[in-house]
This record gives C-alpha cells, structure tokens and sequence, in this order.
C-alpha cells in the first residue's frame, strides 16, 4: 500500500517520526491487545531511527494516540521497556479512532549528536 507521506523527515539535527501503528510486515494489526500493538508500534519506530543511525535514546518527544484511555497503564508498561531512563517528554492523547481500527499510534522526534537531559523536577 502506498500513502503520501515519509517514515521519517530530517532537518538539521532534528528527525521527525511519522505515526507508526501495530503493522506487522504484511500490514496487518498485529494481535494480543494493547500490550502487543504498543510493541510492535515501538519496534515499528525503532527500524526507522536505524535507518537514519539512530536509537530510542536519540528520541527526545513521543505522542502516542489511544483510541482508550484505559489502556494507558497497560501502555506504560511496555514503553517503559523501549525508554527505560532518559524519558522522552510525551503526550497522549484519546482519539475517535486510528487506521485499520488499530488501538495505539505512537509519533516521535529525534536529534543527532545531542546528550540528553531530561528534567526531573520543576
């Protein structure tokens, strides 16, 4: 399937990650629920930052789109696996709905070369 858009854009120093959703490789939301759709939105991710050499620790902004907000806590749990320290800033958002009735989509913003420091208190 083709749709207009780029898996990722870079500008200067800044990369910026298109959605990615549950698809497996033939594009089909993968099964198991919230839990296996946010994994397979991450490693989704993960593959486009390694084609522009990058990683999660490069990931400096996350949104992730939930169709339910109660699966929240049950999203936490598995991105805490992608970003265990040096927490990306995020928002989440509910939404009406998502492509291909999928539950999760997860949009990001990396740079290169940049160490990064998160604040932990205000």
């Amino acid at each position: 399937m083709s749709v207009p858009l780029s898996p990722a854009v870079i500008v200067g120093q800044t990369v910026y990650l298109s959605g990615q959703l549950g698809f497996d490789d033939k594009f089909r939301i993968v099964s198991g629920g919230i839990e296996a759709e946010t994994r397979q939105c991450l490693m989704n991710m993960g593959k486009v930052l390694r084609s522009v050499g990058l990683s999660y620790e490069d990931v400096v902004k996350t949104t992730v789109f939930l169709t339910d907000l109660d699966d929240f806590d049950k999203m936490n749990k598995v991105y805490r696996q992608f970003f265990p320290k040096n927490f990306p800033s995020r928002s989440a958002v509910k939404v009406a709905g998502l492509y291909g009735d999928a539950r999760i989509e997860i949009e990001g913003i990396a740079t290169f070369g940049h160490a990064i420091r998160p604040l932990s208190k205000l």
